[in-house]
């Protein structure tokens, strides 16, 4: 079926040029003797003019499918929002490919069709230029990191997707085996495994882009399949693992964006909890959290004086010329904000007219005001915000504070892309649940040298060589040195609670292979979804997956899960029970 141009590559050099179109009618516009249709393919819009046959398509309706044969000529009445905008194409002839019924969406940009209804109808959904354009975003990035790494010499290495079931975080999707009764396949929560493999092999550098299988409860920025960019090389420390993804960020944005990206920050775990309350702040603004537990280190007013005397912290934000932003019915709903980080209480200060007031300001003393008033550099209209509790839950609470009101106040720069390595995660983290420490990120990192004598006296202040590539307040790619020294990794295998019998029985080939002479290596992770996500401009994932699930994990158009054929339990040797 023959096309000579795609619809949207049409402009006023074409003019007087006979040309085949084929595509759907986006709009049908009727004015008597004249018949305007949009018609639509991949490229973009070609508004094409009927006369003398309009009555050919006297049915045609939206989501028809056309080829039509006619001359290129330049439009009086030119449309700037449409590239093609300046030309349109005179019918000559005219065929009707398909029919279609009433879309039970609408098919635009600016559809108002209900999310839900969307996915269920995802292939009529898919027509949308917005989320096409995302799609071939996504394409892009992909060849621009295949390119980018493949000139780097790095190999792209498929990894099993039925492999076998290891404790790595989060619950693994299991698989079935008909052939062998009772037992299970999972699909990888990543290559993780496979890939330190591919480095004993003496690989030395691999990257994939690999799909990816986490059974857990899911966010807007999280899907149950998803895809990351994984890359990992041998006899490399931290800095040469950096160098790599920070040039291949910058050509994939030089490429995409056009951007030429600063100098990516780096900051240890500790400093960026004490100063954002989170593991993955956003840059683009400041309102940074500030400790004053020092201003109240004496005081008379009991709720801070108990929460100091039992190791507590006492930190705020300040909200520059803000005062009079935030009337009460504000202030009680960022209370609660707070509650759902475990803060007991917001406390506020505003400072105007070279006076306080606010929720404690009758409780604490002039001293007091004075200290905060200069360690805060308070100015006129300035407005403190105040949370006293658990270390952690004081910066937790007033970290997701911050950007709660950074975006609620227009501080943060859409168009900026600010990159940040987080650095030195604790190796590990106590589970209330099992009353023993996990690895924080996976039983493979590597702790900091300096840090292995703690490994069984002080897990709580063991850090580890992992690290994080943050962009605007997303965590991007997690990654980490990895252990390649039996010794070492036995005793974080002991310090984790795994003894050696329980750890060859989860992991004994990965094990066996570290007996043959594996090389120091290390890598990344990076999340495709989200970068594209960010580079699209928007917050939503499955703007950017062409086929995405919902919330609960469930394809609206596809109705799956679902249930099976009782046959096909037999033969896998399962029964269902309610």
């Amino acid at each position: 079926m023959k096309r000579t141009h795609n619809n949207g590559d049409l402009r006023l050099s074409h003019v007087n040029e006979h040309v085949t179109l084929i595509g759907w009618v986006a709009r049908r516009r009727n004015l008597g003797s004249l018949v305007f249709v949009d018609l639509r393919d991949r490229s973009g819009i070609c508004q094409v003019v009927f006369d003398e046959i309009a009555d050919q398509i006297k049915d045609v309706r939206n989501e028809y499918i056309l080829q039509v044969e006619g001359i290129v000529l330049e439009r009086k009445d030119k449309n700037p929002k449409l590239a093609t905008g300046e030309i349109e194409v005179k019918a000559e002839s005219v065929k009707i490919i398909n029919t279609a019924e009433t879309t039970p969406i609408m098919i635009s940009n600016d559809t108002d069709s209900l999310e839900d209804t969307r996915l269920k109808y995802r292939y009529l959904d898919l027509r949308r230029e917005s989320l096409q354009s995302n799609l071939k975003l996504r394409h892009e990035v992909t060849m621009v990191t295949r390119n980018f790494l493949s000139k780097l010499g790095f190999l792209e290495i498929e990894t099993p997707i039925l492999c076998k079931s290891t404790p790595e975080g989060a619950r693994d999707y299991l698989v079935p085996s008909r052939i062998s009764k009772g037992k299970f396949y999972a699909l990888p929560q990543s290559p993780q495994i496979y890939k330190q493999l591919l480095m004993v092999g003496g690989l030395e550098k691999y990257f994939q882009i690999a799909r990816c299988f986490r059974d857990e409860d899911l966010r807007a920025d999280r899907q149950p399949e998803f895809t990351q960019i994984d890359i990992e090389m041998s006899f490399v420390e931290e800095e040469d693992v950096w160098n790599v993804v920070e040039n291949l960020m910058r050509e994939i944005f030089k490429q995409i964006k056009g951007i030429d990206l600063p100098e990516f920050e780096r900051i240890p775990y500790v400093d960026a909890m004490a100063r954002f309350g989170s593991d993955k702040p956003d840059l683009r603004f400041g309102m940074e959290i500030q400790n004053i537990s020092n201003v109240f280190e004496n005081t008379s007013f009991e709720i801070f004086k108990t929460i100091l005397e039992n190791n507590g912290q006492i930190n705020c934000l300040v909200v520059k010329n803000g005062a009079d932003k935030f009337s009460r019915k504000d202030l009680d709903k960022n209370q609660e904000f707070v509650r759902i980080y475990g803060a007991k209480a917001l406390s506020y200060l505003k400072y105007s007219n070279h006076e306080f007031s606010g929720s404690i300001n009758k409780v604490i003393s002039d001293e007091e005001k004075v200290l905060l008033k200069d360690q805060l550099n308070l100015d006129e209209n300035d407005m403190v915000l105040i949370v006293a509790d658990k270390k952690s839950v004081s910066l937790s609470a007033l970290g997701a504070l911050r950007v709660k009101l950074g975006k609620e106040l227009n501080l943060i720069d859409e168009n900026q892309f600010k990159f940040l390595w987080v650095t030195n995660f604790p190796m590990f983290e106590y589970s209330e649940d099992e009353g023993r420490w996990m690895a924080a990120h996976h039983p493979f990192t590597s702790p900091n040298l300096e840090d292995v004598d703690k490994l069984m006296t002080d897990p709580e202040n063991c850090y580890s060589r992992a690290y994080d590539l943050v962009l605007n307040g997303y965590e991007l790619l997690s990654g980490s040195i990895r252990i390649h020294d039996q010794e070492l990794q036995k005793k974080v295998f002991t310090a984790i609670g795994m003894s050696m019998e329980e750890a060859k029985e989860k992991f004994g080939f990965f094990i066996d292979a570290f007996r043959y002479g594996t090389p120091p290596h290390g890598g990344v992770g990076i999340g495709l979804e989200r970068l594209v996500m960010i580079l699209a401009g928007t917050d939503n994932i499955r703007d950017v997956v062409a086929f995405p699930k919902t919330a609960s994990a469930s394809d609206l158009m596809s109705e799956a899960p679902n249930t099976v054929d009782e046959k096909q339990l037999r033969e896998l040797h399962i029964k269902t029970y309610e």
